[in-house]
């Protein structure tokens, strides 16, 4: 399966990210098929620059997004563009939830 995610690159404690679409087997840093841009989180704002019509060929041929590279999307609107929706983002797991409930009870 192919997986769009973040390729790590830069020195030591200045990281700065490729978006890159690589195989799932693949380690971090190693083979990938195609640089889809760039994201660098240390600027202010953090800089993202990605190939649209490029990403969207890969999610178009089953290509999946990580969870760090789903939010890059969903902040640069390309999540709506390709599903034609905004992303709801996953609910509290059913933990969360019961443990929030116990604390208002011993209030």
């Amino acid at each position: 399966m192919v997986r769009i995610r973040l390729r790590r690159v830069g020195r030591k404690k200045q990281a700065s990210y490729r978006i890159v679409a690589a195989d799932a087997r693949s380690p971090r840093d190693g083979r990938f098929i195609e640089i889809l841009g760039h994201y660098n989180p240390r600027t202010e704002p953090a800089t993202v620059v990605m190939k649209e019509d490029r990403v969207m060929d890969w999610l178009s041929k089953g290509a999946q997004p990580t969870e760090s590279v789903l939010n890059l999307f969903v902040s640069k609107g390309l999540y709506k563009k390709f599903y034609g929706k905004d992303y709801e983002y996953p609910a509290v797991p059913a933990k969360a939830e019961a443990k929030a409930e116990n604390e208002e009870k011993e209030a």
